[in-house]
């Protein structure tokens, strides 16, 4: 096997097992929690570490999603009382968003399901495949 063939099997490799891994936290969020993978990222990054209200922009490009996608994800949130979003006092472009207490309830719940899958599904010094 070439060094190029083996590349793009490793690759195809890590994509499946990114799939595969996705596809089970997206089941058990929604199934168990009523949350989607990006909802739960969301929340997860809201909530983790100091707990503080996010500009959008810098959680977009922490999560590699566009700005819409974002925004469309925080809506829904909102929408159910889990994140509120506040204008920037000192850039009225700027817009942040902080997870409620009913958020920061909802995250504690679905942190266990979604540990539960990837310590199932992502043994330690597990390789991709």
């Amino acid at each position: 096997m070439t060094s190029e063939v083996a590349l793009i099997e490793r690759w195809r490799s890590l994509l499946a097992s990114y799939n595969r891994v996705s596809g089970q936290l997206d089941r058990a969020l929604q199934d168990r929690h009523a949350l989607t993978l990006t909802e739960f990222e969301t929340l997860d990054r809201l909530t983790i570490g100091d707990g503080e209200k996010r500009r959008m922009q810098d959680l977009a490009g922490d999560m590699h999603l566009s700005q819409s996608a974002l925004s469309r994800t925080v809506d829904r949130l909102e929408k159910r009382g889990l994140v509120r979003r506040a204008m920037c006092e000192a850039d009225r472009r700027g817009v942040f968003v902080a997870a409620t207490e009913e958020g920061v309830r909802r995250h504690v719940e679905a942190r266990r399901s979604y540990l539960a899958v990837l310590t199932e599904h992502l043994p330690p010094n597990a390789t991709c495949g």
